[in-house]
Parts: C-alpha cells; sequence; structure tokens
C-alpha cells in the first residue's frame, strides 16, 4: 500500500508547479486553445478545480456525492464538459484563488482520514493514497495540456512513478471500458525513469511485456500523446500489443486521445 503522507506531498508539489506555470498569465493566454476540444487554459482549471471539490465531497460527504453521482450518470457524456463549462466562467483570479483553497483542503482533509478508509468515486472506491494518486495524476495530465497549449517543457521528475503505478494497475480496466476481456496473465512492465533508474512491476518471468520511457508510458495512459509519437514503447506479445492501444488510467469512457503528430515511430 502507497505511503498517503508522500503522495499527498508530491501532490502538493505537482499542484504548486502547474499554479506557477499560469498565475502569471494574462487574460489571453488564459483564453489560449489547449489540445482537449473546445477547452482553453481556463477550462482545464475549472476542471481541476471541479473535480478535487468532487473529491472532498467524497471525504466529507458520502451521501453527497452519492447524489452527486447519480446526477452525473444522467448525463454520462457530457456531465464533465458542462462542469469545466460552468467554472470557466468565472474570471481567471477568481478561478485560480478557488482552486488553491479547494486543493488546501482537500490536501487537509486527506490527510486527516485514516489511511485504509475507502472513498467513494466515480468508478471503484479508493483508499486514501489511491485518491491521492488520482488527483496527482489529473493534476499532471491537464497540467500536459496547459504546457501543450503555452509552448512550455516540463521536465519529468520523479513524481511519474505514481501515475506510472497507476496506470499499470488500471490495465484491466481498460479493457473493460474496450468491452474486452484482460488476459489472465500478468504483464511485466520496465520504466525507465528520470533518474536513469528502471520501474519494475510484474513479474520477471512474465511472457508479455512493456518497456521504455517512464515519461512516455505516463502520456500514453493519460493519453496525452498518440502511441505513434512514442517512440520509446515496446511491446513483446500480442496482448500487450492491444494494451497500449487501449490503456488510460482515468476513470470514466474511453477518450479520444491525441492524433499522431506524424513525426513519431513506434514500429
Amino acid at each position: 500500500m502507497s505511503d498517503p503522507g508522500a503522495v499527498l506531498a508530491d501532490l502538493r508539489a505537482e499542484s504548486e508547479g502547474l499554479d506557477a506555470l499560469v498565475a502569471g498569465l494574462s487574460a489571453e493566454r488564459w483564453a489560449a486553445p489547449t489540445p482537449a476540444e473546445g477547452w482553453t487554459v481556463t477550462h482545464q482549471i475549472a476542471h481541476l478545480a471541479w473535480t478535487d471539490r468532487q473529491a472532498l465531497l467524497s471525504a466529507t460527504d458520502p451521501e453527497g456525492f452519492a447524489r452527486a453521482v447519480q446526477e452525473a450518470f444522467a448525463a454520462p457524456l457530457t456531465f464533465v464538459d458542462e462542469a469545466a463549462e460552468a467554472g470557466a466562467k468565472a474570471p481567471p483570479a477568481e478561478l485560480l484563488a478557488g482552486w488553491r483553497d479547494g486543493r488546501e483542503e482537500l490536501l487537509r482533509v486527506l490527510a486527516a482520514r485514516p489511511t485504509g478508509e475507502k472513498l467513494p468515486w466515480y468508478g471503484p472506491p479508493m483508499s486514501v493514497a489511491s485518491m491521492a494518486t488520482a488527483r496527482l495524476m489529473e493534476t499532471w495530465a491537464h497540467g500536459q495540456d496547459i504546457a501543450d497549449a503555452l509552448g512550455v517543457v516540463r521536465l519529468p521528475t520523479a513524481r511519474l512513478r505514481h501515475i506510472a503505478r497507476i496506470g499499470v494497475r488500471t490495465r484491466n480496466f481498460a479493457y473493460a471500458t474496450h468491452q474486452l476481456t484482460p488476459p489472465d496473465e500478468e504483464f511485466r512492465v520496465e520504466l525507465r525513469a528520470p533518474d536513469g533508474t528502471v520501474w519494475e512491476y510484474g513479474p520477471p518471468e512474465a511472457g508479455q511485456r512493456v518497456t521504455g520511457d517512464a515519461l512516455e508510458f505516463c502520456l500514453l495512459v493519460t493519453q496525452r500523446a498518440h502511441r505513434a509519437d512514442l517512440p520509446s514503447l515496446r511491446a513483446e506479445g500480442a496482448d500487450a500489443e492491444r494494451w497500449l492501444g487501449i490503456a488510460q488510467a482515468f476513470a470514466g469512457p474511453p477518450g479520444k486521445g491525441r492524433e499522431s503528430s506524424g513525426t513519431g515511430d513506434a514500429s
């Protein structure tokens, strides 16, 4: 089980890094389109602020969160966009202040919850550490959308280990969202970390394997890059190859993902 304290510290650091990226933006830059169709930088931060509030509701008012889930499931394909659109109507300064307040409150509440407690979510219930990991993954992924919109290249950090881990752990979920039966056997995944070490998952003797750069794997499982543009990722075995085509580390239906830039080579 992951240490909630370590994950929460990394979530804080990831949030602060994104905050620094957007805090000084002009109104024009807040309105810049991101790779997510119809979403500006403002929409991205509005989405993170909304999701933090939903996580806070889950941790403090399970019955209220259950009602929110029922409302969301009444419009499963649009409720995320609708929430982002509503939040994006606020002036950037107000939106930024609200995001800061909400994420600080969420960090405080999660730190006070029992480690083994399960919190309800839109998918399966999650432990405190898993909830914090999911928030870090979302913050990093939507931060990537913002960085791409602004033309900023972010240096990868060791915090990617949380995203890589959730990407591996959601393998069967990715199959299920595509109405596919997951393979019975585990895969071996070996990823080169930013510091040059290797993060390893699954049995060493597994016949199905995935290897490559940790950053590229995280971009793949958050659907922030097309497989064809991630040349380091290699699959050994038909099932592993299929997984790389459907992987997703986030809850909900399969996303559209990014279009290929046409410059990569994943062969």
